[in-house]
């Protein structure tokens, strides 16, 4: 028995680690950390290796292009095109790839193509706050009023009330936001000619110095406040809809029955009971809806001309300018990825339930 008990005991050494990394892979936060961490590096090495292996290598079109437009020799274009690229091209293709990630972890996105001498992570760095100011403070505009409206048709379902916002729900969920867009411009801008459309271009007024003033900041949401307006008026019918859905199931709960018997006020009722478990639902739906709006961006701020990173991409596109493509895909994706995991972070913590079952 003794030699037995001896053979089934753990290996010293082995047993520490063993629990340390339970102990680590178990952690909610950390799971969630590795989870974005890995999809930025999954999009990183798509980029880089689709760029390469696209049909007409982008590298090779521009020193070709060099070669045509200055008479550059070969070498020489070469080497200027792997200074903007931000590669080695006499290197293996694994060792270029290793070298991209290691620049990318050090915030070096290589150099513009069009922009000569401009970094694209300057470039990034200047129009990419323009759009997360405009998208994230369209998105809170439209998510408390979606969800005051959605809680108002729920407790007051089939009444006039409720069939009204429902059919206006309906009405701004199934409209694309470039219609809307172009809607705001025709009306307002042309045909009634009641916003100055042409001075609304751009994402503040020439000549206006940035700073905490009045002036900065009302001029800043004048020329926002169309970009704003659309994305309000496409995103809240979903909001409403959604919010509806999720308190009017949450009404038939067991529990609220329960508090109801005990003799606690509606008020009570609505917010400590129906409302925050209404609202868990729509964490996620928030965070994924903002990555459709960084990519509706790109259709909004050409259409308004309003200089987010959708018109720095739209215009790199364009131009091809690839070293920004990249940069500004990259960016993108991991501003979504980042708000997802914050999403789930604060999921976890609304509702503990969610870090115990995964």
């Amino acid at each position: 028995m003794v030699a037995a008990s001896q053979s089934l005991a753990p290996a010293p050494g082995i047993s520490p680690l063993v629990g340390v990394w339970h102990a680590v892979t178990g952690n909610f936060v950390v799971r969630r950390v590795a989870k974005a961490l890995m999809t930025i590096w999954a999009v990183a090495t798509m980029t880089f290796f689709l760029v390469r292996l696209m049909p007409g290598n982008p590298i090779e079109q521009y020193i070709g292009q060099l070669i045509a437009q200055y008479g550059l020799p070969y070498a020489e274009a070469r080497d200027m095109a792997a200074s903007l690229f931000s590669v080695d091209l006499d290197q293996p293709l694994m060792v270029q790839y290793v070298g991209y990630l290691g620049k990318i972890a050090r915030g070096d996105l290589g150099m513009s193509i069009k922009s000569q001498g401009a970094k694209v992570s300057d470039i990034i760095v200047a129009f990419l706050p323009w759009t997360i100011f405009c998208v994230g403070f369209s998105l809170l505009i439209s998510f408390i009023l979606g969800i005051a409206l959605g809680a108002l048709m729920a407790y007051w379902r089939d009444s006039v009330l409720d069939y009204a916002l429902t059919m206006i729900g309906s009405l701004l969920h199934s409209i694309p936001n470039y219609l809307i867009a172009m809607i705001l411009i025709i009306f307002l801008g042309v045909r009634w000619e009641l916003l100055p459309i042409v001075k609304m271009r751009g994402s503040m007024s020439p000549g206006m110095q940035p700073g905490f003033t009045i002036a900065f900041v009302v001029d800043v949401l004048f020329h926002a406040v169309l970009p704003i307006i659309t994305y309000v008026v496409t995103t809240v019918g979903t909001w409403m809809l959604t919010m509806k859905a999720s308190t009017t199931a949450t009404l038939e709960e067991d529990y609220v029955s329960f508090a109801r018997a005990k003799g606690l006020t509606d008020g009570r009722i609505r917010t400590a009971y129906v409302g925050r478990n209404a609202v868990l639902p729509l964490f996620t739906q928030f965070t994924l809806s903002i990555g459709f709006v960084f990519g509706g961006s790109v259709l909004i701020e050409s259409i308004f001309v309003y200089r987010g990173i959708g018109q720095v991409l739209v215009s790199a596109v364009s131009g091809r300018d690839y070293p920004v493509m990249q940069g500004c895909f990259l960016i993108t994706t991991a501003s979504v990825v980042f708000a997802n995991l914050l999403a789930d972070l604060l999921y976890g913590y609304i509702d503990p339930r969610v870090r115990v079952g995964q």
